[in-house]
């Protein structure tokens, strides 16, 4: 079994960073998508908090959601991810995903030392898809 595959097997708690209440954004494509195939997640965006995107209310962060999240997925510009990964660490999500384009060395760094798995540049959807969908 794929490390990937494992992974959306196991876990089925994202909180999604930087969904947009815009239906055209990759980012709430993918959050639908992952919807349909029984996963709970939780939109995350600041300038969205309290509205409700797909049926959620939307988190200011990741810290503010009571339940437990697995998999932190990230839909936010490479530079703001080391913040993302210390609230990562702070919940105790096991997974640190990072969407298409979006890399950080230092992010990276921070999950694994404390034992969160790190992805990065590759789409949840895509991936589900792939794995799942064949």
């Amino acid at each position: 079994m794929s490390h990937i595959k494992e992974i959306l097997s196991k876990y089925k708690k994202i909180a999604m960073v930087g969904v947009s209440n815009d239906p055209t954004k990759a980012s709430t494509i993918v959050m639908k998508y992952m919807q349909k195939y029984g996963f709970k997640v939780y939109p995350v965006n600041p300038k969205a908090k309290d509205q409700i995107i797909l049926g959620e209310k939307v988190f200011e962060k990741i810290t503010d959601i009571k339940e437990v999240v697995e998999i932190v997925d990230v839909f936010r510009p490479s530079n703001e991810t080391i913040d993302i990964a210390k609230d990562a660490i702070s919940i105790g999500a096991k997974v640190l995903w990072l969407q298409l384009d979006i890399k950080n060395q230092e992010a990276q760094r921070l999950a694994e030392t404390n034992d969160i798995i790190y992805i990065e540049n590759k789409c949840t959807k895509i991936e589900y898809e792939r794995n799942f969908k064949t």
